[in-house]
């Protein structure tokens, strides 16, 4: 595996339109060879015997039946209402129009 150089990092910089001085290039160089020397490592100790996970534990859904319960009636929905018409709540209009 190559590894990444002061350059690349430029080139990607420029890309992000990231201002970098010298010191920074060759800063991130550094840790961005790091980081994908540690990928590399954890990929070598995850042979084909290891399945993939995307969570150190196991996981569920758990699911419930969906039953419809206690309900309001349109009157008790509307009770409280500061205004309503024809069984609805009336609210001021936000657009011109209809």
């Amino acid at each position: 595996m190559s590894a990444i150089n002061r350059e690349q990092v430029a080139h990607l910089a420029e890309l992000a339109r990231i201002e970098m001085t010298d010191e920074e290039l060759a800063r991130v160089a550094g840790e961005l060879e790091l980081i994908v020397s540690s990928v590399a490592s954890v990929s070598e100790a995850a042979g084909p015997d290891v399945p993939a996970t995307s969570h150190p534990l196991p996981l569920q859904n758990v699911f419930r039946d969906d039953v419809v319960g206690e309900t309001l009636t349109q009157e008790e929905a509307l009770l409280n209402a500061p205004d309503s018409q024809d069984g609805k709540f009336r609210v001021p209009a936000i657009l011109d129009g209809e």
